[in-house]
């Protein structure tokens, strides 16, 4: 799992200085920012996950590794969106994201700022604290999920 999350917060930092260019600029083809933002919430959703036996109790509480997860998943949750640029429709979103684009955009920002509450919960390294703070996470993905997300 170390190696793992190494090799992704290595991805996540060569690709950050890609994130200020337009999306427009960033892909060749639409398809291309189609791929980048299904594997970007894919290895959201593993680091995420990861924590979840631990969240249900079904896992013990390793503070350490929690905090890992979360800190990867801080850089994680700001890549896709710069891969929903004009011109990259397609995939598992709907069109609603392109006409609503307001509310797509502070549905982005409420998962952002609860991952980096879930970032304070982690580093007081109170379970209860991360709890909560993984519900308000996974709300926030739901939330995005229902309204923009093909089924």
């Amino acid at each position: 799992m170390k190696k793992l999350s190494a090799i992704a917060a290595l991805v996540c930092t060569s690709l950050a200085p890609l994130m200020i260019a337009p999306a427009h600029a960033q892909f060749a083809k639409a398809e291309d920012a189609v791929k980048y933002r299904e594997a970007s919430f894919k290895l959201i959703a593993s680091h995420f996950g990861r924590m979840q036996p631990v969240v249900r109790g079904q896992a013990p509480y390793d503070a350490a590794q929690i905090k890992a997860n979360v800190d990867v998943l801080k850089t994680l949750a700001t890549l896709p969106w710069a891969a929903f640029g004009p011109g990259t429709e397609g995939g598992d979103a709907k069109p609603e994201i392109w006409s609503n684009a307001d509310d797509f955009k502070a549905k982005q920002q409420r998962l952002i700022d609860n991952v980096n509450k879930l970032s304070v919960a982690a580093d007081a390294g109170d379970l209860d604290k991360v709890r909560a703070a993984f519900g308000d996470v996974g709300a926030s993905c739901k939330a995005c999920h229902d309204a923009y997300r093909k089924k």
